[in-house]
């Protein structure tokens, strides 16, 4: 048994946690305790949560430890403490998506992934801070409060899935689920250190999820390593009546494929994303994945995606439309934040409402997205981009009929100061340049730790694999993991406990 505030237990990944939680050497209700207990001592230095819920994740451990007593056979990872973003309703806790406007607004349903994460087992401690609707890059468009990266609080943790990314690299928890638009999974693992996968889309339920961007969006896990990401992906994946996008594709075993044999396995690293516009110690640690790959038995040769170049603006008019129709439904008139002031009419009160209860970063995105669908506009601007996002999956498509799987860094650099670059849209949106364009052919994208920089801040490498295929890129990333040491390393701010 773990004493008060010895949080060492903590730093073993989720499959450890579940196999001692089997052998009864402890039990769900300590483990609970533990990361609560851990919440509490750092979140006025990480500020990771919006929401604990802690008599939920108590209730929750002791059914399953109960269930246990009774030698009733759990699943994988019941026991084991999760959070969740706070964009996916759980029911009688607030979904805040953290916008003023969603700030009193309390689920009265479960997203399905939140459901099957119940299902499993799994207590769920909180609700994970973000970037207002997933729309941002480094936690700093959180309506509330910025989360700071562990690794340096002075630094943001990315985003938008910042707070459950941060969550896990401090060891707040040993599980998280993110979801991921354009990045919002993997950009985060990368300047926090953690592992992170964005599944195929369609591999996930929507369902219950605050859309962003329909096309786009995927909820994926935030974990230490691909093991765990293979375990909890299982529990969440899997077809949903609810969700009309959710394939109906069998879910494979995807732990049992982590064979650790990646001989023979062709793997290219796209040129057009390790240019000078990535930092040089980014792409040295790449480099160095490679070659450790290619230890591994891997092939390794250049793939082109070649169109690249237009992921950007393809993807800041594609999102900003769907997300100008997703968000026109936060008015004021049934749930939600409604403005105080006097209006002369309800369309008076919509425009008052919304200009109160929306952050900037939303705005310009809704008012780009409404400019983009407007008559006179479309054609030239939406309609255009979806074509060019067509060349996009076939160059992904041609490159991973040459290649098994592709390469690159997750993020061109390692995690900005906070503050660096709220001022410089264009800047912000560059932190996702490696990731979008995975969303935007629909194909699963996996970041593991792959190095530090000097100044001590993680550098992610980018996984990119062929649809509804994450055991290879999973397999891969295992491999790599198992011999490598980075993902096995915690912030400092981990040893240091009771933090204020």
């Amino acid at each position: 048994m773990a004493a008060n505030g010895d949080f060492s237990l903590l730093e073993r990944p989720a499959h450890e946690l579940a196999a001692l939680l089997d052998s009864g050497e402890v039990s769900s209700a300590e483990l609970t305790r533990l990361a609560l207990e851990r919440i509490e001592a750092l979140e006025p230095s990480l500020k990771a949560f919006l929401t604990i819920t802690p008599e939920q994740a108590r209730e929750a451990a002791e059914a399953v430890d109960s269930a246990r007593a009774r030698s009733e056979s759990p699943s994988p990872l019941a026991g084991v403490p999760i959070a969740i973003k706070d964009n996916m309703c759980v029911d009688g806790v607030a979904c805040t998506c953290a916008s003023k406007i969603l700030e009193s607004y309390r689920a009265v349903y479960d997203a399905t992934v939140v459901e099957r994460v119940k299902a499993a087992g799994m207590p769920i401690v909180g609700k994970t801070n973000m970037d207002e609707f997933a729309m941002g890059s480094s936690t700093e468009n959180s309506a509330f409060y910025p989360t700071h990266n562990p690794w340096d609080t002075g630094k943001v943790p990315g985003g938008s899935s910042g707070g459950s990314a941060a969550a896990v690299a401090a060891r707040q928890v040993p599980l998280a689920l993110g979801s991921d638009t354009g990045g919002s999974i993997r950009q985060p693992a990368s300047f926090c250190g953690v592992t992170g996968l964005k599944p195929t889309y369609g591999r996930v339920s929507r369902y219950g999820l605050v859309a962003y961007g329909s096309s786009l969006d995927q909820i994926g896990p935030l974990t230490t390593d691909c093991r765990d990401a293979a375990l909890l992906t299982r529990v969440i994946a899997g077809a949903d009546p609810r969700d009309t996008t959710c394939a109906d594709v069998e879910v494979p075993d995807l732990a049992a494929a982590l064979t650790g044999d990646i001989k023979g396995l062709r793997i290219g690293i796209i040129q057009e994303l390790m240019t000078e516009g990535i930092d040089a110690e980014v792409r040295g640690a790449i480099g160095k994945a490679a070659e450790a790959l290619e230890d591994l038995g891997a092939s390794v040769g250049e793939a082109t995606i070649p169109h690249i170049d237009y992921s950007l603006p393809v993807y800041y008019l594609i999102a900003p439309a769907e997300a100008s129709s997703n968000l026109a439904r936060f008015d004021g008139m049934r749930y939600g934040h409604r403005t105080d002031q006097k209006a002369s009419g309800h369309i008076d009160m919509y425009s008052r409402t919304r200009s109160e209860g929306f952050g900037d970063e939303v705005k310009r995105r809704i008012m780009t997205g409404t400019y983009a669908l407007s008559a006179g506009y479309y054609d030239a601007y939406y309609l255009k981009a979806q074509k060019v996002r067509t060349l996009l999956r076939r160059d992904f498509e041609a490159a991973l009929e040459k290649f098994d799987i592709l390469i690159s860094p997750t993020a061109p650099m390692t995690a900005f100061g906070i503050g660096e670059l709220v001022d410089d849209p264009i800047a912000m949106y560059m932190a996702d340049i490696c990731t979008f364009t995975v969303n935007l052919a629909g194909i699963p994208g996996l970041s593991v730790p792959c190095g530090f920089s000097e100044a001590g801040m993680p550098i992610g490498m980018q996984l990119v694999g062929r649809a509804f295929d994450e055991a290879t890129i999973l397999r891969a990333g295992e491999a790599y993991q198992e011999a490598t040491d980075h993902h096995r390393r915690v912030p400092e701010i981990t040893a240091k406990e009771g933090l204020s």
